[in-house]
């Protein structure tokens, strides 16, 4: 049995470079214990070697805690009492903590998270017939600001470490288990496209999918798990080495002059590099696809010359495209395009021969639906001041 209601997270414990909790006390007199929960297997098998244990350790706790959802060393079975006694010592297990849990008419499910620093963080997980999808958060707010994201007018904190990311997995997968009375998988799919830029939060992220995919967690393939990516070139490349994934592309215009408005990071990486690196991810599979995200925003990106700009651009890459209806949130100018004018260009990409699929808004009645997550974000940018001091501006 999960051991979820017991769990707490340390506030304001220090942590390494990577993420994990320093053993010892620190100066304050604060526990500061390694935590388990954001160890890879490579990190875990470097823990146990540290602390005199054999490397198959790794996978026994590996497998308590991610498949079995136990927290408590005491009740891991097949480890020797004196292991166990030096684990609650030296270690802990812990995940962020659940602040609220929101349930939509269509069945999505929306969680809010603490974070140590006095922010949180949304994820959302959304039942289909075939599937279950999680939508986790990678950083605290965004470091990018897309001028139709929520998250993006946010600001940014920091980034989440390896626990909390694979923490936000872990919560999901015993809640939903309560939720649906079943030990079968309910999360079949995690996609990195909640808040935050991903390939920003590159080593944290990369860990957290490589727990994802292995056996003794959650056994995810690697086709199972979609990382969302602004288009942050260099890093993609790395990621094919690292921990390649699926791939998905917020493109959302079609040109530079346009995408610069929508996605400032094109300012850096324009639309050809980005593709050039999308062509350089997938070089060595016959199948893989690149899927490009595209918010449809009445009169903005949905005339007929984007369409017809965007079906060139998709002979020049292996992918298929994603029109997204626009989700509104309060303070914001871009409107939804009309159901007519997706269908229009949806016909218009079909016609030309791309691959193309249309959205379903799910969880909108909760502010779950796609651009809306915005957590409760400590702003070191002070980028969600300003927003709203344009707002009042405005109205004056």
């Amino acid at each position: 049995m999960s051991d979820l209601k017991n769990i707490e997270i340390e506030v304001g414990a220090p942590t390494s470079s990577d993420g994990t909790s320093v053993s010892g006390v620190s100066s304050n007199g604060v526990t500061t214990k390694t935590n388990l929960m954001g160890l890879d297997r490579e990190a875990m098998e470097a823990y146990f070697a540290s602390i005199g244990e054999k490397s198959f350790r790794a996978s026994q706790v590996m497998k308590w805690i991610h498949q079995l959802g136990v927290s408590d060393f005491t009740q891991m079975t097949n480890l020797s009492k004196t292991l166990r006694a030096n684990l609650t010592e030296d270690a802990h297990i812990s995940v962020p903590e659940i602040i609220s849990d929101n349930l939509s008419e269509d069945g999505t499910r929306k969680w809010l998270l603490q974070v140590p620093g006095k922010s949180a963080i949304e994820m959302v997980f959304i039942p289909e017939e075939s599937r279950g999808t999680l939508c986790v958060s990678s950083q605290v707010g965004c470091t990018l600001n897309c001028s139709f994201c929520a998250t993006g007018k946010q600001g940014y904190n920091r980034d989440l470490t390896t626990a909390e990311i694979i923490g936000q997995v872990w919560i999901a997968k015993h809640l939903l288990a309560e939720q649906y009375q079943t030990d079968k998988r309910i999360v079949s799919n995690v996609v990195m496209m909640g808040m935050g830029e991903p390939l920003m939060n590159f080593n944290h992220v990369v860990s957290a999918m490589r727990i994802m995919q292995d056996d003794f967690c959650f056994g995810l393939s690697k086709r199972r798990i979609t990382l969302s990516t602004a288009g942050v070139v260099p890093k993609i490349d790395e990621l094919k080495q690292a921990c390649p994934v699926s791939l998905a592309v917020s493109l959302h215009a079609p040109n530079d002059d346009l995408r610069n408005v929508l996605v400032p990071l094109n300012r850096k990486y324009n639309i050809q590099m980005l593709l050039d690196a999308c062509n350089r991810y997938v070089a060595d599979s016959q199948r893989a696809r690149i899927t490009f995200e595209y918010v449809m925003l009445e009169g903005v990106n949905d005339e007929l010359e984007h369409a017809h700009q965007l079906a060139a651009l998709m002979k020049t890459v292996p992918g298929k495209v994603n029109l997204i209806p626009f989700n509104p949130f309060d303070g914001i100018e871009y409107k939804r395009s009309s159901n007519s004018r997706i269908n229009r260009f949806r016909d218009i990409l079909h016609h030309k021969g791309v691959i193309v699929t249309v959205r379903k808004t799910r969880g909108d009645d909760i502010d779950a639906a796609c651009g809306q997550l915005a957590g409760d974000v400590m702003d070191k940018t002070r980028r969600a001041e300003k927003f709203r001091q344009s707002l009042v501006e405005k109205i004056q």
